[in-house]
Order: structure tokens, then C-alpha cells, then sequence
């Protein structure tokens, strides 16, 4: 893999795809409807999708691609792909909490090696470079990178002052009780891959999901996240979490930084 030519890719296909997601953001008003898992989806999702699977396919005509919005792309099975969320985060897009992502992760061998992460409404765009660090981009963003810097988790979080992120639209019970087995100095919420580039930077330390999510959802978090020194493991048992599982979706899991003690279940 042309890992160069990948990552410029990724960028500038995450970009393009937020200016098309604010341009139905910022109209009067737009249609929501509901897909046959009752989950919401709008001309946004439909219009980046479009837009990012045609660039990816022009470009890497030879690697498979699974989107969340082209159903016909779930079944298939391959040891590299690409995997594309266009619009996550479309409950908080909705109600125009802003905490949506466009997210674009390539995965090989199981592992989610490289990605992007790009939040247009709060102007904060994460990804992984060719060499495979993180990194946060700096705005107005343009067709050439602008300034980067280097992220990465907190080195040596303390299990007694942790700051937890967790779902601000999927928060329940089960997660409630899991977080209180720590000692958490504070914890915030936020949508979408967010959290994921939260515990990139060391903003948080510490995401527990124990729901439903679909590999589209965290692959490039996951990139992200890994770029930066961390780490998401599954709930049940603390293996690394792997991609391509048939269905594409994922056990409940935990990301965070290396140093998080983590509590056995």
C-alpha cells in the first residue's frame, strides 16, 4: 500500500465530504427519515457517501470497500479493505449538537491501520500519517495540509483521577455502573468518533461502550487512537478488538490509554 498517497487521500476525501454535510447542516431545514433499523439517516449521509465511496474506488479500484449507507457492500469478505462511516454521529447532526464525524479507516489484516476522523461543524480534524502517528490538524483547512501536531494519550493516568468520555446520545445503566468501578476525577460526554480522538489527544483517558456499534462506527476512531498510543480491547475479555468480523459488527469494548488500569468485569 501507497501509504503517502492513501492518507492525502483520506484527507482530502473527509474534507469535501464535511463542506457537502455543512451545506445541508446549515439549511433552514432537512428531511429525516428512517432506515430498517430505525436508526435516522438524511441527504447528508446519502450525499458524503456518494462522495467518498466514488473517490475511493477511483483511486483504489483494487482494494474492497464496505460503507455503512451502500448495503451491498456489508457482504463482502476481505482481509483489507476500506471502510467508510460518512456521516456518524447523525442523531447529534439532527439536533445540531455538532458532535458528528466523517470517518474513513483502512483496515488490514484485522487491524485498522490507518484512518481519519474529521468533525466539520467543530473544525477539528484527526488522522494518521503515512508513517502511522496521529495527528490533529490545525484550520482553515485546505487542498495541502496545513500545520499539524503530533497527539498522543496521556503517558501514566492515574487509575484515582481519570477522566472518562462516554456517548452523549447511547448512555445507559450498564455504562453508568461500569465507570463508578473507577475512581473518575471527572467525565464528560460527546457523540460520534469523537471519543475515540478524545483519549488520541489526552483529553480523556478512559470510553467504555457496552452497546451496539458497527466496525464503520470505529474504525478510524480505533486508527486514531492506535496512531496515538492507545488502545481498544473488547469488554468481555481485554483482547484487542479486531475488523472484517462477519456482519462487521462489534462485542462491547474499551478504549484507552495504556497506563488505565483496567477493571475486570
Amino acid at each position: 500500500m501507497e501509504f503517502d498517497r492513501l492518507s492525502a487521500e483520506m484527507r482530502r476525501l473527509a474534507l469535501a465530504a464535511g463542506e457537502k454535510i455543512m451545506e445541508i447542516y446549515d439549511a433552514e431545514d432537512f428531511e429525516v427519515r428512517a432506515k430498517s433499523d430505525d436508526s435516522p439517516v438524511t441527504a447528508a449521509d446519502e450525499a458524503a457517501d456518494q462522495l467518498i465511496a466514488a473517490g475511493l474506488r477511483a483511486a483504489f479500484p483494487e482494494i474492497a470497500l464496505i460503507t455503512e449507507e451502500q448495503a451491498a457492500t456489508h457482504a463482502q469478505t476481505a482481509q483489507t479493505f476500506l471502510i467508510v462511516d460518512p456521516l456518524d454521529g447523525t442523531k447529534e447532526f439532527v439536533q445540531r449538537r455538532g458532535d458528528f464525524t466523517v470517518n474513513i479507516a483502512y483496515v488490514e489484516n484485522g487491524v485498522p491501520l490507518r484512518g481519519v476522523v474529521y468533525a466539520p461543524a467543530k473544525g477539528r480534524l484527526f488522522y494518521t500519517t503515512a508513517d502511522g502517528r496521529s495527528v490533529e490538524e490545525k484550520g482553515p483547512f485546505g487542498d495541502q495540509p496545513g500545520e499539524t501536531s503530533p497527539i498522543g494519550v496521556n503517558p501514566m493516568p492515574d487509575n484515582r483521577g481519570l477522566m472518562v468520555v462516554a456517548s452523549k446520545s447511547h448512555r445507559d445503566a450498564a455504562t453508568d455502573d461500569y465507570i463508578a468501578r473507577y475512581a473518575a476525577r471527572d467525565m464528560t460526554s460527546a457523540g460520534s468518533s469523537l471519543k475515540f480522538c478524545l483519549v488520541a489527544t489526552g483529553e480523556a483517558d478512559l470510553y467504555p461502550r457496552l452497546g451496539r456499534t458497527m466496525e464503520w462506527d470505529t474504525a478510524a476512531g480505533d486508527a486514531v487512537l492506535r496512531g496515538a498510543g492507545g488502545e481498544v480491547v473488547r469488554f468481555d475479555d481485554h483482547t484487542p478488538m479486531t475488523y472484517g468480523k462477519p456482519g462487521f459488527e462489534n462485542p462491547f469494548f474499551i478504549a484507552f490509554a495504556p497506563g488505565v488500569l483496567l477493571v475486570k468485569d
